[in-house]
């Protein structure tokens, strides 16, 4: 079953890679074309043009996702903090999409269609509530993995701390660190 399911994952994220790849090829056409044909078009359609970029690194970045966190990986998340970050990068490049996608939809609507600015600035207020929520979500995961992970008795938590090669060094952190338990 596990087989089926990383050929799967690793078909859905090759079609979101080709897909991403036409919209690319799509962003360069649309402005080609206009710019042909010359007048305001061509700005219009340069920026569609990098609505469809932008769009396609989102959609590129869903599949790399895919494939790194289901396809290559042959465990389950051990740990919070790998969960965490998995989490983390995959909510900034949906957030940076977003963004950048509000960006261009303001250039768009503010040159003629002032009235239609509701669109992107709800696209940025959902940006800003992403980042707000992942922030959120960062603070409390953390707690929680120094609880769990500490707990558990995770290779980290056990280590010996390195030392030094320099003989001084040692003795002066020592003293440091003594210093500052007994101040």
């Amino acid at each position: 079953m596990l087989y089926v399911s990383r050929a799967m994952f690793g078909l859905a994220a090759l079609v979101l890679m080709l897909l991403s790849l036409g919209m690319i090829l799509q962003g360069i056409y649309q402005p080609f074309v206009a710019f042909r044909r010359s007048g305001q078009e061509g700005s219009m359609a340069l920026l569609s043009g990098v609505g469809y970029v932008i769009i396609a690194i989102a959609v590129f970045d869903v599949a790399k996702f895919l494939i790194e966190e289901e396809v290559l990986h042959d465990r389950e998340k051990r740990m919070a903090s790998e969960a965490r970050r998995s989490l983390t990068r995959f909510i900034s490049t949906i957030a940076i999409a977003v963004f950048l996608e509000a960006l261009v939809t303001v250039f768009r609507v503010s040159q003629d269609r002032v009235t239609e600015m509701l669109y992107p600035t709800l696209l940025l207020v959902a940006g800003t509530g992403l980042i707000l929520g992942l922030g959120v979500y960062q603070r409390l995961s953390v707690t929680v993995e120094r609880e769990v992970e500490g707990m558990s008795g995770s290779e980290k938590a056990f280590e010996e701390p390195k030392r030094s090669s320099n003989p001084r060094a040692e003795a002066s952190a020592d003293v440091v660190a003594a210093k500052s338990r007994a101040g």
